[in-house]
């Protein structure tokens, strides 16, 4: 069994993507400049406090043995993912709760809605076995994209909390960085980062990018929009029609008329038109690049309410838009609009 801990492609690549075109006169902040506020855990300290736990529970030999063998299969340099594992299995073997955790954790995810797990916030549960089960479960939540529940686990864990504080402030920085949450996102990753020597060199090239990112990107630009739309698109494909991606889909629009106004006020002080043929984009470069590839704008259809008009732009208007973006930006970008407002009419009519 592995815990699902990797970033899903597509933000992958727009992390990676965002430090490459990151204008030269960013100014980002410098969080190796302070002090590390957490320490990796020793896996001889984790083992002990496993199986102090089992003797604890009054575990008969079989059992003990059983987890023994569990920990003797650890490698020699465990990483903190690996420690959580194997604390996370050997609760399993005298738990039930934990034992339907990690099987629940050991295969995708098969139903849009998940078990509440209540005995994960109760205040009777062990904290050693609740923080590191939500750790687990957040962990397992993001492979699955699903970045709300996985806030919902992470956000209050301390990295002291947890046998693998560098996969919880990972893990959290994801979870927030893919819903746009620059304040919780900048904090964890600032955590992350500051403990350079304590956080894995995979941790670390990700926590950089995705710094970056954030630290760049700005409201209403191109590509806060596509981040915007690509998070609408994984919210349908989780099933979920609601208010959430409801408010979103406002903001999009909303964001879209704030930049066609810009690019026309640009347009007026520069002078120029759509038929002088060599029109020169004033904005930053990160706005002026696709993150990542070009994909068929398709989700699948989901019955999702009578909502006529839901998220639609008035004709005109969408034009002026689709015209405007091809003026000043890559092909790319009226492309991927263009099919995102299709799939906004196609599904507004079901």
């Amino acid at each position: 069994m592995r815990i699902r801990t990797k970033l899903p492609m597509l933000t992958l690549a727009a992390a990676v993507l965002a430090a490459a075109t990151l204008p030269a006169n960013a100014q980002l902040s410098d969080p190796l400049a302070k002090a590390a506020s957490w320490q990796p855990v020793p896996a001889e300290d984790v083992k002990a406090r496993a199986m102090a736990w089992l003797q604890q529970k009054k575990a008969d030999q079989s059992v003990r043995d059983q987890a023994e063998a569990l920990w003797k299969a650890l490698p020699e340099d465990p990483t903190g993912a690996e420690m959580l594992e194997k604390l996370m299995e050997t609760f399993a073997l005298a738990d039930k709760d934990v034992a339907a955790l990690v099987e629940l954790c050991a295969k995708p995810r098969s139903k849009l809605l998940l078990p509440k797990h209540a005995w994960l916030t109760d205040e009777k549960t062990l904290p050693l076995i609740s923080a590191n089960a939500r750790l687990y479960l957040g962990g397992w939540l993001i492979g699955q994209l699903m970045y709300d529940e996985a806030c919902e686990q992470l956000d209050g864990l301390d990295p002291g909390d947890v046998v693998a504080p560098a996969m919880l402030l990972f893990s959290r920085s994801v979870a927030h960085y893919a819903l746009l949450d620059r304040e919780a996102g900048l904090e964890s990753l600032e955590q992350l980062i500051v403990a350079t020597e304590h956080s894995p060199r995979r941790y670390m090239a990700m926590a950089i990018s995705m710094q970056i990112d954030l630290e760049t990107l700005e409201d209403d630009s191109l590509r806060y929009i596509s981040r915007q739309m690509g998070d609408i698109e994984r919210r349908l494909d989780l099933g979920r029609g609601g208010k959430k991606v409801q408010k979103v889909e406002k903001d999009v629009i909303e964001s879209l008329d704030k930049l066609i106004k810009k690019l026309e006020e640009q347009q007026k002080k520069g002078g120029g038109g759509a038929g002088q043929g060599n029109i020169r984009s004033n904005s930053p470069a990160p706005d002026s690049r696709i993150l990542g590839g070009k994909g068929p704008g398709e989700v699948a259809k989901r019955n999702l309410g009578n909502q006529n008009g839901w998220g639609d732009l008035p004709p005109k208007q969408r034009e002026a838009a689709l015209q405007q973006i091809g003026r000043e930006f890559p092909s790319h970008y009226r492309d991927v609009i263009e099919q995102y407002f299709r799939r906004l009419a196609s599904e507004g009519t079901r």
